[in-house]
């Protein structure tokens, strides 16, 4: 998504600067051509030799630098960009792109750009709250400009309020759902569900399963940075939420089931990447059950089962996670819930199983042609099974 792509990162004078270097970093792992502005102040907190270090390209600091491969730096930056990201972005950058300013390196390049500009303000609690500062952050927003809202936390002062610059995640997130707006998915309404089911014993016990959610996450960032509107179902997990996409968090299959019939109910795609408990405890015991001197015995009753139950003209993929018989079990499945297309993987397969950051899948649609992939992340998973709901939807309709 992100490799070849010229990301202009402009840094600016506050204490997060520091962080902006793991921004950098990432966002050069991931492939893309980072070209760093940084404004004086922000001198005062790093310097240029640590961006040059780790994305290969000279650091602009001056209007007037002299530069060999771009003589006009304003100009030629703002032209190659794809995007502008401004982390961390002080009130007083955000007061002068606001007026229009272009009175060092990183507002002219802004002044100039055609490109979508990403701002993440950080800075004190009370400058931020500023009735000036808000003024001129909703001033930017109606001009098309994308704010990455800051997070609570400890601030550099010592006190505790929202002003913090957000995780580098958050913050590459919004650049991908930014540079995916055109995508194969543009538009489309896609509904994702994530994370294994939590089925009460009583107040403190459940019933679950050792779904970590993170191939359902990896699939909605993927739907994401294709353009698609994403609502990602999730149960409790140990996952960042996803930048830019619309998430309601669930604990039961019951549960599930009623977000999920709301949610596609103008749907384009539903994928079921959930793992559903298919039992729940009859009665749920009101008190913490003590351990006595005998078993326990629990009754246990099906849970609805959600992608069949769910009516609807959009595509419906789910998903087969399976010990034994994986692609006999996987084809009943696929057959008996009326389904579009089933993602079929063994956990038992190394490097396959509840947890990891990989997956070995293989993909079988009702047509019966099937794709089996090799072992990959599973963001790599995801881009490959939206490659195929991408042709697909236009088959539905």
């Amino acid at each position: 998504m992100l490799t070849n792509k010229t990301i202009v990162l402009g840094i600016t004078g506050g204490i997060a600067a520091y962080k902006a270097v793991d921004i950098a970093s990432k966002l050069t792992q991931a492939g893309a051509n980072v070209r760093v502005i940084m404004t004086k102040s922000a001198l005062e907190f790093i310097t240029p030799l640590t961006f040059e270090s780790i994305t290969g390209n000279a650091v602009v600091t001056d209007m007037f630098q002299t530069n060999a491969e771009h003589r006009i730096n304003h100009v030629a930056l703002s032209e190659i960009a794809d995007v502008i990201v401004i982390a961390p972005a002080t009130a007083n950058i955000i007061a002068r792109i606001a007026c229009g300013m272009a009175d060092d390196m990183l507002a002219c390049t802004v002044l100039a750009t055609k490109a979508p500009v990403i701002i993440s303000p950080s800075m004190h609690t009370n400058m931020y709250e500023n009735s000036i500062t808000q003024e001129n952050i909703a001033k930017l927003k109606e001009r098309g400009f994308t704010i990455i809202e800051p997070s609570a936390g400890r601030l550099a002062s010592g006190g505790y309020g929202i002003g913090r610059l957000p995780d580098t995640e958050v913050i590459i997130g919004a650049i991908q759902q930014t540079l995916g707006k055109s995508g194969n998915l543009k538009g489309k309404r896609i509904v994702v569900t994530a994370g294994g089911t939590q089925e009460d014993i009583d107040p403190v016990r459940y019933i679950g399963n050792r779904s970590s959610g993170k191939m359902g996450y990896a699939i909605a960032e993927a739907a994401r940075d294709r353009g698609a509107n994403v609502t990602l179902i999730t149960t409790p997990t140990a996952l960042a939420i996803p930048e830019g996409i619309k998430t309601v968090t669930v604990r039961s299959a019951l549960q599930m089931k009623d977000v999920v019939v709301k949610a596609t109910a103008k749907a384009d795609v539903l994928l079921m990447a959930a793992a559903v408990a298919d039992y729940t405890p009859k009665t749920t015991a009101k008190q913490k059950i003590k351990k006595g001197a005998g078993g326990l015995t629990l009754e246990l009753v099906k849970t609805p089962d959600i992608i069949s139950e769910v009516k609807g003209k959009f595509l419906k993929i789910g998903f087969a996670a399976e010990t034994q018989n994986l692609l006999a079990n996987a084809k009943k499945k696929l057959a008996s819930k009326g389904l579009d297309m089933i993602v079929a993987n063994d956990v038992t397969s190394k490097g396959s199983g509840f947890g990891t950051d990989t997956n070995k899948v293989t993909l079988i649609s009702k047509d019966g042609k099937q794709e089996s992939l090799p072992l990959m992340s599973k963001r790599e998973v995801a881009e490959k099974l939206m490659d195929r709901v991408g042709k697909m939807i236009g088959k539905k309709r």
